[in-house]
């Protein structure tokens, strides 16, 4: 049982006051030497009440308090229950509060010190990022200047090469700038509604020379003449399309399948891109959708990508109030899944 001060306090005054009035009491039937032994009595019992209640209500409270805060010196903020009979309400609410805002000082800590990691991954990445095509076009343009400019074919050739490796650095500074402006939240979706079928099959015609050469085939699952009617906006809609198809691509093998599902709910869709590729290992999972991230690190020098599409996608979903969610196995192909608004009625 504990008791607070105030119970405490009464209890100490009501043994004080029976002693005293038994004191008066029998004080008529007293010696002088009785009343020496009366008043070294009450003295040692009001002694023993007043030593007992500052041990048990103060000190032993502010002894746990400094054992809390050798706790926090080792950063160990597990709460421990307090051994103490009475209960002495202001220094534990001192202690809890102590406790909180350790917990809550140390949870910033350990978020700054994240977000300082990842800030540091962040420029070495984009660092190298910018660094492959920026070389590249340097090297094919010192070339030049050093007198390949005057054999028509090798000019041509270096030519080409030094603008496909500077329209990937602008590739990659878009999606940077994109990146930014998700995370921002300064990208607005201009939603209409729209069918989803001619969208995804002008992807496809996109994509489709790069298909061809891995030998991939996409497959559309709908019915002919079938209208997917989606709420949406659709620029961005295709951006997610175009980096997901490229994805499957990239990591598919010769004579390979790309589909994409449309089934339908009460009020949305539920967009499927299956494929039977080489499938992703459940490590990777969390984390295909990291700026930069890439699952085979041999690939780390390859210019067709930037490494920021699935991350770009992922924003997009989650501007339309969606998720984005993957299942995967290896050689078994991976399935991405998300759902998007059914057109609304005009």
């Amino acid at each position: 049982m504990n008791f607070t001060s105030r119970t405490l306090a009464l209890l100490v005054s009501l043994a004080v006051a029976l002693v005293l009035t038994a004191f008066l009491a029998l004080a008529t039937y007293f010696s002088w030497q009785g009343f020496i032994v009366a008043l070294v009595i009450v003295f040692i019992c009001c002694f023993l009440l007043l030593y007992f209640s500052y041990e048990a209500l103060v000190f032993r409270e502010v002894k746990n308090v400094y054992s809390s805060l050798e706790k926090l010196r080792r950063q160990d903020f597990k709460q421990v229950a307090s051994r103490s009979t009475f209960t002495a309400d202001p220094l534990r609410k001192i202690k809890e509060d102590i406790y909180m805002i350790a917990a809550g000082k140390q949870q910033e800590i350990d978020e700054l010190k994240q977000l300082q990691s990842m800030r540091r991954e962040f420029l070495a990445d984009v660092s190298h990022e910018l660094k492959t095509p920026i070389f590249a076009a340097q090297g094919f343009i010192h070339t030049l200047l050093d007198g390949a400019v005057d054999d028509p074919n090798v000019r041509d050739k270096f030519l080409q090469k030094a603008a496909k490796s500077l329209d990937s650095l602008d590739a990659l500074v878009q999606d940077l700038i994109s990146i930014s402006q998700f995370e921002k939240g300064v990208v607005k979706m201009q939603k209409r509604n729209f069918d989803a079928v001619p969208l995804v099959q002008e992807v496809f015609e996109q994509l489709e020379q790069k298909a061809a050469q891995h030998e991939i085939n996409f497959h559309l699952e709908v019915a002919p003449d079938e209208n997917i009617m989606l709420f949406a906006d659709p620029n961005r809609i295709r951006q997610v399309f175009i980096n997901l198809l490229d994805n499957a691509i990239k990591y598919g093998h010769k004579g390979g399948n790309i589909w994409v599902y449309f089934d339908e709910g009460r009020k949305k869709y539920t967009v499927t891109v299956k494929d039977d590729g080489k499938g992703i290992g459940q490590e990777h999972i969390n984390r295909i959708f990291e700026r930069f991230y890439r699952i085979d690190k041999s690939r780390a020098r390859d210019t067709t990508s930037t490494g920021l599409g699935l991350a770009i996608c992922k924003h997009i979903v989650e501007a339309h109030r969606s998720v984005i969610a993957v299942k995967s196995e290896i050689g078994k192909g991976t399935t991405i899944r998300f759902k998007l608004q059914k057109a609304k009625k005009d």
